[in-house]
């Protein structure tokens, strides 16, 4: 045998009581007595009816919904209260745990529906920051629907005489039923897979609350939500609303008034690509006549200030002539001065002398130009007019003798003297 501890008891009577999926999710009805209002903030109470009782807590993590709904609980006060069973283990109390009251007036549905829109809202699904424009001219158009009813027959109706350019394609889902939130949920998850999705419509047709019921359940409000793809609602009639109205990005009273708001209007989108045309036509030729002007402007402002060229040939072929003039000028000084040079030059050459009878004698590479300068016995090399020979000095070399100076003319005759001079 067994035995446990109390806490355990209670640890395992909670967790039973905590995984049940119908405790989790009540509504129940009674009236509120014993209403406690702690410093801490939150509501203690207790609902009962004729036959039993059951205390509860509404705790304020979240001050704005019990700001709107914890005046409600007060004592004699007939409530609609939603919440999950649970076991309070200090205490051994079951308690329920309260995080919506309603006036018990008011339908269950409708408590739910006010319930879950409150929930909702509070996680920001309603926000209008984070809801998407539609696009102007949508490519492919997809459809969550019943592909029985005659919503989706209206629909491509409506988006064939106003937009026949999109594409449709539908995502079939029963609207109501048991199967039909995860229908729903399956269309939407299946249109966000498709490559080019451009919007999405979820719609149904009228009918009463609880036929419309698929549209508020927390699945299909988060699914919209999630969509990667702009999604309008359409569901039921004008009066009609639903969470999905809530959490879409745009809502529409009709699904054919859904398929208007998605697509433009081809005939006034002709009639606007019309004058834009004539718009745009005028704007360029108002731009080509201004541009045509400037040009002959330019063009008459070029030929004033186009320089004579028939002129400036003139002057440049005189400038050629006089230039070619100098250069054969020149050419002819150059070759006149080289010439000369060259005359002269030929006049100093040693070797020009040989001609005349004259010698050049060497030792050892080096020219003898005095006696002095070699002894007997010493190599010399010896240059004629016609060649060279070899030659040794004999005997003792003779005493310099010292050439008597010629007497200087009073005018001597220049030894070079220019062409001109001569002639």
């Amino acid at each position: 045998m067994h035995v446990y501890a109390v806490r355990e008891l209670a640890a395992y009577l909670r967790e039973l009581l905590d995984a049940n999926p119908v405790l989790g999710d009540v509504w129940v009805a009674g009236e509120c007595s014993n209403v406690s209002r702690p410093a801490s903030g939150h509501v203690y109470f207790t609902l009962k009816d004729q036959a039993a009782q059951m205390r509860c807590v509404f705790f304020s993590q979240k001050l704005n919904v019990r700001a709107r709904t914890a005046h409600l609980v007060e004592n004699g006060h007939a409530v609609l209260a939603h919440g999950r069973v649970s076991l309070y283990e200090q205490r051994g109390d079951l308690q329920l745990v309260v995080d919506y009251v309603q006036p018990e007036g008011a339908g269950a549905l409708q408590a739910e529906f006010e319930r879950l829109k409150a929930q909702l809202g509070e996680e920001g699904l309603f926000d209008e920051s984070r809801k998407r424009r539609l696009p102007p001219m949508p490519r492919r158009v997809g459809v969550v629907t019943s592909a029985s009813g005659a919503v989706f027959h209206d629909i491509c109706h409506v988006l064939e005489r106003r937009w026949p350019l999109a594409e449709i394609i539908l995502a079939p889902a029963p609207v109501q039923g048991p199967d039909a939130v995860a229908g729903i949920v399956g269309g939407l998850e299946a249109l966000n897979t498709i490559e080019g999705i451009d919007v999405i419509i979820a719609a149904r047709g009228g009918g009463s609350l609880e036929e419309l019921w698929t549209f508020n359940d927390e699945q299909v409000a988060r699914a919209i939500f999630g969509s990667l793809v702009p999604v309008v609602s359409a569901v039921g009639h004008e009066t009609d609303f639903t969470i999905a109205d809530f959490v879409a990005d745009m809502r529409a009273p009709t699904p054919s008034a859904a398929a208007e708001l998605v697509s433009p209007d081809r005939i006034q989108m002709q009639a606007h690509l019309g004058t834009a045309v004539n718009a745009m036509g005028s704007i360029i030729r108002r731009r080509m006549d201004g541009w045509r002007s400037a040009l002959l402007q330019h063009t008459h402002a070029m030929d004033r200030r186009r320089p004579d060229i028939p002129a400036s040939r003139q002057r440049v072929d005189g400038l050629t002539r006089r230039s070619l003039f100098a250069a054969e000028r020149a050419h002819r000084d150059a070759a006149h001065g080289v010439g000369s040079c060259v005359w002269r030059l030929k006049s100093l050459d040693p070797y020009a002398t040989l001609d005349r009878g004259y010698a050049i004698v060497q030792r050892n590479g080096s020219i003898v130009s005095s006696v002095a300068t070699v002894k007997s016995g010493d190599a010399l090399d010896i240059r004629v007019k016609d060649g060279a020979f070899r030659a040794m000095v004999g005997g003792s070399a003779p005493a310099p003798q010292r050439r008597s100076r010629r007497a200087v003319p009073d005018a001597q005759t220049p030894l070079f003297t220019m062409p001109e001079e001569r002639a």
